[in-house]
């Protein structure tokens, strides 16, 4: 146990190196060389999204957004990688991605840039959802990794701390599922639950007020969902599913993006059912959504801010930091997802008052490929 414990904390002690090492400082060209190869790879992917609609895009999503504005945030970024490329070659560091900037940004510019016709999208049944993919990745960049470096919880930690890449790759991958997962969820909740849609009791819903019925959401989408992260938990089989979720040992916006592809589609199955029965109007729904949406990355995030006696209320990133610890006291508590009330009620409540916790991750660690956590779940356990 003493050598596990000592080869942990070399673990800890390396990880601490390599964060100190990818810390992002002026001057050294990893600024100007991780924002021209992203901003150039998401503007060529942008560019095709312009270019093949009906396929690339979310027939939804493209209804909400101006694309000929969007097309003058494309202008902006693809400029922009040039320019920070520019700057890797003056600089002489990070050449290679200031190159792939380039590369990308000029292949854009060959498939139509941002000059590319706006018109209507033709509704494909199943997209690829590229346009969902880059417009939160964005988002999700400016807001939190701006939150991070304001009111840190851990400064120490870099903004490509380890895993990093695994954590980006799953975000992806699971935001390019978008339209299989709706279908499927729409599918699984007409099938088994059609026959318990109320008209009395969705007319009901829909005749009171709209903070009235997104509060109504949460407490019935959280009832499900608590119930459903708890069996995860406690159930052994369900447990090495979710267990890639907590494998995480690094928290910051990122990890909530760790999700096993079968605990993807059982979550969302789930969570649609109270919001397909209750039947609340659009704009309640659209509400509940966005809030249930900045909640999930937030409360993984490296924010320490102080919510206050708000943190009783709704669940803030120190309430679910706990549940991802892997101290003992910790361990299966902290199961809902939006408020810690089922939690109270159900004597799963765990938060201490003033500290945060100490370690992350499972006690026993996963593998730390993607492929490796896919098949982690279906393969015997070792002796």
């Amino acid at each position: 146990m003493a050598e596990q414990d000592s080869q942990d904390y070399e673990y800890r002690e390396r990880e601490i190196e390599d964060m100190s090492d990818q810390a992002f400082r002026f001057g050294e060209g990893r600024i100007s060389g991780y924002s021209a190869a992203a901003l150039g790879i998401l503007s060529f992917f942008a560019v095709l999204c312009y270019q093949f609609p009906a396929w690339l895009t979310t027939a939804d999503l493209r209804a909400v957004y101006d694309g000929e504005v969007l097309q003058k945030v494309l202008m902006v970024a693809m400029w922009g990688s040039l320019g920070f490329a520019l700057l890797t070659f003056v600089l002489g560091k990070q050449r290679k991605l200031g190159a792939i900037g380039v590369l990308f940004t000029v292949a854009g510019f060959a498939c139509g840039g941002y000059t590319v016709p706006v018109g209507e999208v033709e509704h494909q049944p199943l997209s690829l959802g590229l346009d969902w993919l880059i417009l939160t990745l964005l988002m999700s960049v400016v807001l939190f990794t701006f939150l991070e470096k304001i009111v840190p919880k851990y400064r120490e930690q870099a903004i490509l701390r380890p895993e990093w890449q695994l954590d980006l790759f799953y975000f992806c991958f699971n935001h390019l599922l978008i339209s299989v997962l709706l279908l499927v969820g729409n599918y699984f909740v007409a099938t088994v639950f059609g026959w318990a849609i109320s008209a009395q009791l969705q007319g009901f819903v829909q005749s009171l007020p709209t903070v009235v019925q997104v509060i109504v959401l949460i407490f019935c989408a959280d009832f499900v969902l608590y119930w459903s992260h708890r069996f995860f938990h406690e159930k052994p089989a369900l447990w090495k599913i979710h267990a890639v979720h907590h494998s995480v040992e690094h928290m910051d916006w990122l990890a909530g993006s760790r999700n096993h592809v079968v605990q993807m589609f059982v979550d969302r199955c789930l969570a649609m059912v109270p919001l397909y029965l209750i039947g609340a109007d659009k704009q309640a729904l659209d509400a509940y959504v966005i809030f249930a949406g900045i909640q999930a990355v937030l409360v993984h995030a490296n924010v320490g801010i102080p919510f206050g006696p708000l943190k009783y209320i709704i669940a803030t990133p120190q309430y679910h930091h706990w549940h991802h610890s892997s101290e003992k006291p910790a361990i299966d508590t902290n199961y809902a997802v939006h408020m810690p009330f089922y939690d109270y009620v159900f004597g799963t409540y765990h938060m201490p008052k003033e500290h945060w916790p100490a370690h992350y991750g499972t006690t026993k660690r996963l593998p730390r490929t993607f492929l490796g956590q896919l098949l982690y779940p279906f393969r015997p356990e070792k002796d």
